[in-house]
């Protein structure tokens, strides 16, 4: 399950990031470059912290971001 979660969340970040570098979109989500790469890539977990830091600065919720886990 734990992966799936981390790739529902690397395809949303992927998605929201559309053409964008990832230093512009860190200036949205407001997390660093590198971070934001890891998490696209499965290669880092999200902290909670750093979750509702992206849910508050793209106006999301976890169902948003979640959705086909939650959705079942």
């Amino acid at each position: 399950m734990q992966d799936s979660l981390e790739k529902e969340l690397a395809a949303f970040l992927r998605k929201k990031r559309g053409q964008k570098t990832f230093a512009q979109f860190s200036k949205a989500v407001g997390l660093p470059p590198s971070t934001l790469f890891r998490l696209e890539q499965c290669h880092q977990s999200i902290t909670l912290k750093s979750l509702q830091l992206i849910m508050k600065r793209l106006d999301c919720s976890l169902a948003d971001i979640f959705s086909k886990s939650i959705n079942g």
